[in-house]
């Protein structure tokens, strides 16, 4: 009797034992690492321009050495510190690696211009699109950006219309003092009203 008292309690023991919950050891969780925000890397904004000359579409390039950013935000994305940032450019800061161009360029071409010191505007970004609303002539005019971020930096282009900002007086100007040189083959001088603009700004 006593050998089966002491079978049952072993049965027992053993069941309770076997039917007991593992206590589970938890992993502590790891802190996510926080994300930094973005900045722009002192001087690396970059504005550079083509216009084109002659029936042929001969490509004339240049750029701005200055670019002044105001109101930028803090942020995780290029859209984020870029939002609203207003740009300021100088027009003494065009630069095309020929003197006499570039005096033409300043003194006819933008000095035919009204209140061209200085070309300004803002970014905007709406519905995953940038968009530059640029002032020029005292004409404000907004413009659709392409644009693409990629290692770091962001990339912006679009193709102005000169005629859009009132700009015909001033190019019909810059082809009255560079007529022989924007003649093509054919003897025709000609100087075209569109110009694509090409924008950088790198961050880190």
């Amino acid at each position: 009797m006593k050998k089966i008292s002491l079978l049952v309690l072993g049965l027992v023991f053993v069941t309770f034992t076997s039917c007991k919950k593992e206590e589970k050891t938890e992993t502590p969780t790891e802190t996510p690492t926080e994300v930094k925000g973005l900045t722009i890397v002192n001087d690396s904004t970059k504005v550079k321009w083509t216009g084109f000359k002659t029936t042929e579409k001969v490509a004339v390039g240049g750029s701005f050495k200055q670019i002044e950013l105001k109101d930028v935000k803090t942020g995780s994305t290029p859209q984020e510190v870029l939002e609203g940032v207003a740009f300021s450019i100088p027009v003494s800061s065009l630069f095309t690696d020929n003197e006499d161009r570039d005096s033409k360029l300043k003194t006819i071409f933008f000095g035919t211009m009204k209140n061209t010191e200085l070309l300004s505007g803002i970014l905007n970004f709406r519905d995953n699109q940038l968009f530059m609303t640029l002032s020029m002539n005292d004409v404000t005019k907004q413009i659709p950006l392409e644009y693409t971020f990629e290692n770091n930096l962001l990339s912006m282009k679009t193709t102005l219309n000169l005629n859009d900002f009132g700009g015909g007086t001033a190019l019909a100007a810059i082809n009255k003092a560079c007529f022989d040189l924007h003649k093509g083959a054919d003897g025709v001088s000609k100087t075209w009203e569109t110009v694509d603009i090409m924008g950088e700004v790198l961050f880190q």
